[in-house]
């Protein structure tokens, strides 16, 4: 008998004497890898589908566009939306804003939603559990609820109406970062209470063993929570600033309302459509101006140009991000 159907009546004498659960423990599991791989399969064609049809539009010229026998290849393959769509967005001063203003308010958001975090996981302190209710209602409240009373607010900016007695009239903060900052430091920031949850959750499950034994040592309260808490919540942090950097990079609702003459890339996006038909019917003097599909085309273009930067740095920082959101799901 061969060393193979050796194993193969090894099987299945196991499996008689196991009146037939090895047999069905088997299928079982090889049915389940099948499934599991066909999902897996489906939902990533869901997400990379549309991004990968808006690469190939996206070398395509307008011709290609209108063309039932051109699905995926481009038949006239061109550079130029690229080249459009990059000055309609005047794409290096707008990404260079965009860099500086997430990289600072994200910065912002995670040193503070960090402190704040912290206190909530460790100190017992009068109405903790209201105020952490109103951590809760910030991240469940959308902005767009509270947007005329945050432009009053900026619109007219006064601290306790010292700057109206004083001069007669509060500050216009808009057009600025200011505002941007302001409530960054303020935990009122974009998704600041999701940060915020977060943070504090983590802590929470980091043994108190731990600070006991540094303020046994001599460490006070600042210094344990520097030398001792902050490293082992590295990768909640890393996390949380990703996220952070992310989302306010796409963020449109508080750009348009606070930023005047900044220009950032998010506000520069919705604007393409508008300046694709300004430049052809008062540049290229074509009366009609852009067509729908040459108009997604464009769009399609820049929005690719727009989430390249996020590609890049997912690439560098894959890593250390897959790493961090293991280890924050195994502690929280």
């Amino acid at each position: 008998m061969t060393k193979g159907a050796g194993k193969r009546d090894g099987f299945w004498e196991r499996n008689r004497k196991s009146g037939g659960y090895l047999l069905k423990k088997t299928t079982l599991n090889f049915a389940y890898k099948i499934i599991r791989m066909v999902l897996l399969f489906g939902m990533c064609f869901l997400i990379l589908q549309p991004i990968f049809n808006k690469i190939s539009i996206s070398f395509m010229e307008e011709r290609d566009l209108y063309d039932a026998t051109i699905i995926a290849v481009p038949a006239h393959f061109t550079t130029d939306n690229y080249k459009l769509a990059m000055q309609f967005m005047d794409f290096g001063k707008t990404m260079l804003n965009t860099i500086l203003v997430s990289l600072t308010v994200a910065l912002l958001q995670i040193a503070i939603c960090t402190l704040v975090g912290y206190g909530f996981a460790r100190f017992q302190f009068p109405l903790k559990k209201f105020w952490f209710a109103c951590v809760i209602l910030v991240i469940i409240i959308p902005p767009q609820t509270v947007s005329t009373s945050l432009y009053l607010h900026f619109r007219y900016f006064d601290i306790a109406g010292i700057l109206k007695l004083l001069t007669g009239e509060g500050i216009n903060l808009r057009g600025s970062v200011v505002p941007y900052y302001l409530m960054s430091a303020t935990c009122m920031g974009l998704k600041n209470g999701l940060y915020i949850y977060m943070i504090r959750q983590f802590f929470r499950n980091i043994p108190k063993e731990l600070e006991e034994a540094a303020y046994v040592d001599g460490c006070g309260t600042l210094k344990t929570f520097v030398r001792i808490m902050l490293p082992d919540a590295t990768p909640i942090i890393t996390s949380c600033f990703l996220f952070s950097f992310v989302w306010q990079w796409t963020d449109g609702f508080y750009s348009k309302t606070f930023l005047g003459n900044i220009n950032l890339l998010s506000m520069q996006l919705s604007r393409v459509a508008e300046q694709l038909n300004h430049y052809l019917i008062y540049v290229m003097r074509q009366p009609a101006g852009a067509t729908i599909g040459y108009t997604n085309c464009i769009v399609a273009t820049a929005t690719l140009l727009v989430i390249l930067p996020l590609l890049i740095i997912y690439l560098f920082a894959q890593k250390g991000f897959v790493e961090s959101l293991s280890s924050s799901g195994l502690k929280m």
